[in-house]
């Protein structure tokens, strides 16, 4: 039996996106909006969506997990120009919208760290806390020239053993702690599935056009961080992460007022938000927010 329900909805400029809704009847609980990183989709929060929604436990809370257009169900994008942190945000500002989501609980995942920060500026009714996964004002050089290399460039496998193999290789220096047998469902994340049951790809590779590393200094991002200093925030780090420094996550501590922390043993950019502890930290984390 299906744990969620399908949302097709259609952004205002006629392109057709996709999330999925994890629903906890009658919860009075601050609902939770879940928005991926740069070339991820929803499924990424499957196992997260599934605990904090914790059907038939009295304990749950609406979940809602968002394709960004081009990437997981939602339709690609012709203009690739449109793959930008603004178009997204508005995307995802709308579906919130639509879903009467005000005061939610933003997770966001590196890029949909970055959409919560925004979004915090630009309607700050929408977020009433935050968890930033592997995500501040400062982004390491070195983890972004990484994710460049890559994106638009990982052959599509030809079955899902060799696509579980592509993303173990990728991911198993920085992700010691988790077991190769994880990487199979991580595995069926990342790619999506075509008409005979075998891996396509997961995103528009046209993002990559979007996304490139020039030679000067990258923004920092200290004021849309400010935004959020009205509202709880949970910074979640991955140890081993080369986007998110332990010296930038020291100095949000000191800037903002009701910030937690946590740090992702044995993982590295970006935490996969499946393992017991961090969820259990996530939960505690909404939990106190919704007092």
């Amino acid at each position: 039996m299906q744990e969620w329900r399908d949302i097709h909805f259609t952004a205002r400029d006629g392109l057709r996106l996709y999330a999925r809704h994890y629903p906890a009847p009658g919860s009075s609980r601050r609902p939770v909006l879940c928005l991926a990183g740069l070339s991820r989709n929803s499924r990424d929060f499957h196992r997260l969506a599934m605990a904090l929604a914790a059907p038939g436990s009295g304990t749950g809370r609406d979940v809602y997990t968002l394709d960004s257009r081009g990437r997981g169900l939602s339709e690609r994008d012709p203009d690739w120009k449109s793959y930008s942190v603004l178009v997204e945000l508005g995307d995802a500002l709308d579906f919130m919208t639509a879903k009467a989501l005000h005061g939610a609980a933003v997770i966001g995942t590196s890029r949909g760290g970055l959409l919560a920060m925004m979004m915090a500026v630009l309607r700050p009714s929408a977020v009433g806390a935050a968890v930033l996964n592997d995500i501040g004002p400062v982004i390491e050089r070195e983890g972004l020239a990484r994710i460049v290399a890559y994106i638009g460039r990982i052959p599509v496998p030809s079955d899902w053993d060799e696509a579980t193999r592509i993303v173990h290789e990728m991911h198993r220096r920085h992700f010691p702690a988790v077991p190769a047998e994880e990487w199979a469902e991580q595995a069926r994340a990342w790619f999506n599935e075509d008409g005979n049951g075998l891996p396509a790809p997961g995103y528009d590779r046209n993002l990559a056009r979007s996304f490139a590393l020039s030679d000067e200094p990258i923004p920092e991002l200290w004021p849309q961080f400010g935004a959020l200093a009205q509202v709880p925030v949970l910074a979640i780090r991955g140890e081993h992460s080369d986007i998110l420094s332990a010296k930038t996550l020291e100095e949000m501590r000191v800037r903002h007022p009701r910030l937690d922390v946590f740090t992702v043993r044995g993982q590295g950019h970006a935490p996969l938000l499946r393992d017991s502890p961090t969820q259990s930290a996530i939960q505690a984390f909404l939990a106190r927010s919704d007092g």
